[in-house]
Order: structure tokens, then C-alpha cells, then sequence
């Protein structure tokens, strides 16, 4: 009877441990979202939501590019303002870390940098000599280096109808430099949203025309390399969590943990959702922008940067 119950051990320790592990897995993916929070509309007096980009107060700033501005929620009244506008129909922004907000502005394919006065510098221009097509989102490394997507979508206020650039890729800029260079020229469809992890080390990359989700390695240089499927799908924006989840944006929100496995879908009212971040006291608030709303749900997880 003993040696037959010896057989039995190690399945019985493999089960107990399945258990546990599927449990703990339940745990986080409901912590993610903070218990009894529900989505909660801010505004919806916009035209087309985008690029909301954290201040170190916690406060966000996003952009309606159809109606061409920046407009500015404070977390501490919960209200809305506009900041700047025009604002060169600035898409993604991203603050760097001088206090400094980074856009990507649409109108002449340009990235320009406003400083808290409002003193606009443009980074970028063109790129050997021609515009670029047209910078939709942005991301700064530890370094001060912008990593940014160029993809193609014609606008209504552009006089060409061909994209400037040869291929829609992925640049990147140096700090104190006015020059960016290719990161990665990987046949993309429309790289769109971009957000790399704190350490400096990963980026994802999302080609929203080809509904995937990329993942690289970031080298010492800048440099990516190791690229990898992420998920099976695209991402207008995204941003990430501090236990590494990956928050992707479409249809409502989708959360995949760091290994890519879907955990959890936060619908959203409107037909597209099309950028997220964390935002308020701790980064513990998620700020979703989404056709002509902005909505935010207190969350267990907060952000990083």
C-alpha cells in the first residue's frame, strides 16, 4: 500500500501547486482593477480623443486633433480645460523629463517640444530631406532619446497625397540631437503605439494596420533587436502597469501580462478607444481616451515611467 502511495505523491504535489498557481493568477488578475471602481466618464464635448501624456502631478494633458488642441484634465477637481490651440494638430504627446511636453504634431510632420510657458522648439522637421509622413506617438528613454512612429494616415489638412518617406518605421531621436535615425524599417503597415518598460531595456511596438503587437530588445545604443510577436493584435496606444502588464487599446481596453497572456478586457462605451495612461496621486488612476469621451477607472496597479 506504501509504495503505491508513493506513485501518487508527485501527482498530488503537481496539483496542489496547479491550484495554488491558477488561484494566485485569479488574485492578480481581478487586483488589477481596483474593487467596487467603475468606468467613469470625465467629458465627451471632443471630436477625436488622443496621445493623454502624465505630468509629475499626476495631471494629464491630451489632444482633439480634429479640432486642433491640447486640452489639459487636473486630477485634483477631476476638471477639463484647454491648454494650447492651436497646437499643431499635436496626436501622441509624452512629458519628458524636464518637465517639457513632447507632440507629435500632425499638421507639418513635425515633433515639436513645449516648454511650461508654452515656448514652442521643433525637434524634428524632416528627415533627409523630405517630411516625415507624419508622427503619431512617442516615448522618451532614460536617456532623453524619443523613440517615435511614423506611419501614414492622410489628413484632410495636408496638400500631398503620398507619404513623404519610402517606408513607415520607427525612429529614433538623442538627446541634444536634431537629427533621428531608423530603429527599426520592418515592412510596417501603420506602427502606431509605442511604450517601452522603465529599465530602458524593452519596447513595444504596435503595427495597428497589421492588428499585431511587437516586442524588442533595447540595446545599449538604442538600438532594437530581438523582435518578437507579442500579440495578435493592434494598438492605437498603449501603456504599461507596474507589474509589467501591457495595456492595449481598440476595442475598449485589453490587459496582457508580460508574457503576452490576455488577463483582462475593460469595455468601453464608445466604438474606438484609441489611448490610455495611468494618471493622478500614484499613477493609480487609468485615463482613456476614446472617440469624443475621456474616462478613468481607479485601478489596484498604478504606472510607471
Amino acid at each position: 500500500m506504501k509504495k503505491h502511495f508513493k506513485t501518487f505523491i508527485p501527482l498530488i504535489i503537481s496539483t496542489i501547486v496547479c491550484l495554488y498557481s491558477c488561484k494566485a493568477q485569479k488574485a492578480q488578475t481581478q487586483k488589477i482593477i481596483a474593487d467596487g471602481a467603475e468606468l467613469t466618464l470625465v467629458a465627451d464635448e471632443y471630436e477625436f480623443t488622443e496621445g493623454p501624456a502624465v505630468d509629475s502631478n499626476g495631471d494629464v494633458y491630451f489632444t482633439d486633433q480634429p479640432n486642433d488642441r491640447i486640452v489639459k484634465w487636473t486630477a485634483a477637481d477631476n476638471s477639463v480645460a484647454d491648454y494650447m490651440k492651436p497646437a499643431g494638430r499635436s496626436n501622441g504627446l509624452y512629458f519628458d523629463r524636464n518637465g517639457n511636453l513632447l507632440a507629435a504634431a500632425d499638421e507639418k510632420n513635425q515633433l515639436w517640444r513645449i516648454d511650461p510657458d508654452k515656448n514652442v522648439t521643433v525637434l524634428i522637421d524632416d528627415f533627409k530631406g523630405k517630411k516625415l509622413n507624419g508622427p503619431n506617438d512617442l516615448w522618451v528613454d532614460g536617456k532623453g532619446g524619443i523613440y517615435f512612429t511614423d506611419p501614414y494616415y492622410q489628413r484632410n489638412w495636408w496638400n500631398h497625397k503620398e507619404p513623404p518617406q519610402d517606408a513607415r518605421r520607427v525612429y529614433y531621436l538623442a538627446a541634444g540631437t536634431d537629427t533621428p535615425r531608423i530603429v527599426a524599417d520592418d515592412n510596417f503597415d501603420q506602427p502606431n503605439g509605442i511604450i517601452g518598460s522603465p529599465d530602458g531595456k524593452t519596447l513595444y511596438v504596435s503595427d495597428n494596420g497589421a492588428k499585431k503587437t511587437y516586442v524588442y530588445s533595447v540595446g545599449g545604443d538604442a538600438s532594437l533587436s530581438n523582435k518578437k510577436l507579442f500579440a495578435d493584435m493592434g494598438s492605437d496606444g498603449m501603456t504599461l502597469d507596474h507589474l509589467g502588464n501591457v495595456y492595449l487599446t481598440g476595442d475598449g481596453v485589453t490587459v496582457f501580462d508580460k508574457s503576452g497572456k490576455k488577463i483582462q478586457h475593460i469595455p468601453v462605451p464608445e466604438k474606438w478607444t484609441a489611448n490610455i495612461t495611468f494618471a493622478g496621486p500614484g499613477q493609480k488612476t487609468l485615463f482613456i481616451t476614446a472617440m469624443d469621451s475621456v474616462y478613468t477607472l481607479e485601478m489596484s496597479v498604478h504606472g510607471v515611467r
